[in-house]
């Protein structure tokens, strides 16, 4: 999917050569979305059931377009955003579904035993350039309910983003199994608001909007520093 890619986490990293992740890179021909036409980036809903089909015993599915770069290998995705204690401090309760005032709004009360997806925001919507999924019967549901040709039919704005606005706003099995989380936790923007851009130590960087025509950016250049940041950090994990 011109680079993009999902991780799934099988357990507890114990050093730099045992991480626990495997990578998968799926191929935009792999999937079939011309029945009905939808746009490309679409694609990433298959390919997260397709990893979960190949990898069963995995805990955690976590899928990373290819705009973002994994900047603090150290992190575990079990310590750093899916144990329970830590995730529920993390969780967003009353927080809007769609800013600034979505009257639809995560739950008040913090139970990570319940949560099978986890997403971020930016100021305009809900994200699906890094999100989490857990293994598990809802998983493969709310992937088909997501992929359900009736919203591909629809030429959202945003395409899979807005259906997945939808699903989250009105469909109360979805919404029930979400947490939102501050948006530096998995998905720092190299370019934005104080609040949402990438400092030093920070899970990712996403290169949101960077290969827009209309910017005058390079994602190739905005990338280069941080891809140097992510090799030194490495070569301090094998020392």
């Amino acid at each position: 999917m011109h680079g993009e890619y999902l991780l799934s986490y099988k357990g507890f990293p114990n050093s730099y050569k045992d991480t626990g992740y495997a990578t998968f890179f799926p191929k935009l021909t792999d999937y079939d979305l011309s029945n009905p036409k939808a746009p490309e980036s679409w694609a990433k809903i298959p390919a997260m059931r397709h990893a979960i089909t190949k990898n069963p015993h995995s805990s955690y599915f976590f899928y990373l377009d290819h705009r973002a770069l994994i900047t603090n290998p150290a992190l575990s995705l079990e310590k750093h955003i899916m144990s329970k204690p830590r995730l529920e401090s993390l969780m967003l309760l009353d927080q809007p579904v769609v800013p600034p005032d979505s009257i639809i709004k995560t739950f008040h009360n913090r139970n990570a035993e319940h949560i099978d997806l986890v997403l971020t925001q930016d100021h305009e919507g809900l994200s699906t350039a890094s999100f989490i999924i857990r293994r598990g019967d809802w998983a493969k549901f709310f992937l088909d309910a997501w992929f359900d040709a009736l919203y591909r039919s629809y030429n959202f704005q945003k395409a899979e983003a807005h259906a997945l606005e939808h699903l989250v706003q009105w469909h109360g099995t979805v919404l029930t199994k979400l947490a939102l989380v501050p948006q530096r936790t998995l998905n720092s923007y190299t370019k934005g608001e104080a609040e949402e851009r990438y400092s030093d130590g920070d899970f990712v960087a996403h290169l949101h909007g960077c290969d827009k025509d209309d910017t005058g950016r390079s994602c190739e250049n905005e990338l280069t520093p941080l891809y140097e940041h992510f090799k030194s950090s490495l070569r301090s994990l094998r020392l």
